[in-house]
């Protein structure tokens, strides 16, 4: 069988930078240590592209959301350096997380009632502070459930961090508060945003996630947070069009002029979505260029009346700063890194 022909799309990890980013974040975390969230395969990069250059920085504890990404991220590191954000929500999941020896989040009376029956042992335990998602709540601290667990992080989420609202400190304080009623190892409260917030919040844990990828959720990180994706994509043709002629679907674009157009082997079906339409811009060299009508599923078409030199094949870097193109398209910085979609990684 022939090999398979090269890809029109590729995604650059630079895995110097990410290590950077978590030594930063490790620094900026004070007298805790960071760890590192690699949910959803490292926030859409890839686990087998990320971990490894996470773990020889130095990071030894790992979060993710599902069961179900486990396995990718033990293949790098040992089994009882994960976390499950999500906990057991069945018995399977408690039989799971002690034959691997991942290590479950408690969030409820349910789930500490399954880890326990199953056997018990080390184990995470949530405290919803105010955000109301998961978490157990305080008032049910107490209960005879939660007491006889074997906690070694008790930890909480803020939910404004990457604000400057009132209710962290009403979080960071009620934590405080909470955590003299369960006995444990070490506390944990601050993601990206919260290490930023200072070492009042750093406690003996952070967890970053965004800002290891390149996200900038605070202003405080912007020097310290270096970009880590960078996805290319190649023309796959080049056309002239003449004036009033239309580009893409619904012909939300028409010439005014003669002009030399190409076409992009890029769409939102890999993340790219049609929000960018109208906004954005792909780079060769120095070239700008703009983004012409609406984005489709494979393609976008981009002007290429000041780049005469540029042929099929060549390559053009997608701006991927994801401060600056979020504010560019509306999207958050977490979408923009989750919907990379996985023909920039083929």
């Amino acid at each position: 069988m022939p090999d398979r022909p090269q890809p029109t799309l590729r995604l650059r990890i630079d895995g110097d930078a990410l290590a950077a980013n978590w030594r930063a974040l490790d620094a900026l975390s004070g007298d805790a240590e960071a760890g590192a969230a690699v949910k959803a395969q490292c926030y859409g990069l890839g686990v087998d592209a990320c971990l490894p250059a996470l773990r020889d920085a130095g990071a030894r504890q790992f979060f993710v959301a599902h069961w179900s990404e486990v396995a990718d991220v033990a293949a790098h590191v040992d089994p009882s350096s994960i976390s499950v954000l999500h906990g057991p929500l069945t018995a399977d999941d408690a039989i799971y997380a002690r034959s691997i020896g991942a290590i479950p989040v408690i969030n409820s009376l349910h789930q500490a009632r399954i880890w326990s029956e199953s056997g018990g042992g080390p184990c995470h335990l949530m405290i919803d502070t105010g955000i109301n998602r998961l978490g157990v709540q305080v008032s049910e601290l107490n209960d005879p459930l939660v007491q006889s667990l074997d906690v070694h992080v008790l930890m909480s989420h803020l939910a404004c961090a990457d604000e400057d609202s009132p209710m962290n400190r009403a979080q960071r304080d009620e934590f405080a508060g909470a955590s003299v009623l369960v006995e444990h190892r070490t506390k944990s409260l601050a993601n990206s945003a919260g290490i930023a917030l200072g070492p009042d919040y750093a406690l003996d844990l952070t967890r970053p996630g965004l800002a290891l990828y390149g996200g900038v959720p605070r202003a405080e990180l912007s020097h310290h947070i270096a970009q880590v994706a960078f996805p290319q994509a190649a023309i796959i043709q080049t056309r002239t069009i003449e004036a009033g002629q239309s580009v893409g679907y619904n012909a939300t674009f028409t010439a005014r002029q003669t002009m030399r157009i190409g076409v992009v082997s890029l769409g939102y079906a890999d993340g790219y979505l049609r929000s960018w339409g109208g906004k954005g811009v792909l780079v060769h060299g120095e070239h700008h260029l703009p983004l012409l009508g609406k984005v489709s599923m494979d393609m976008v078409v981009v002007d290429l009346s000041q780049a005469p030199d540029v042929r099929e094949g060549d390559w053009l870097d997608v701006p991927y700063m994801l401060h600056n193109a979020a504010q560019q398209n509306g999207l958050s910085q977490y979408e923009l890194l989750t919907i990379l979609g996985t023909r920039l990684k083929a």
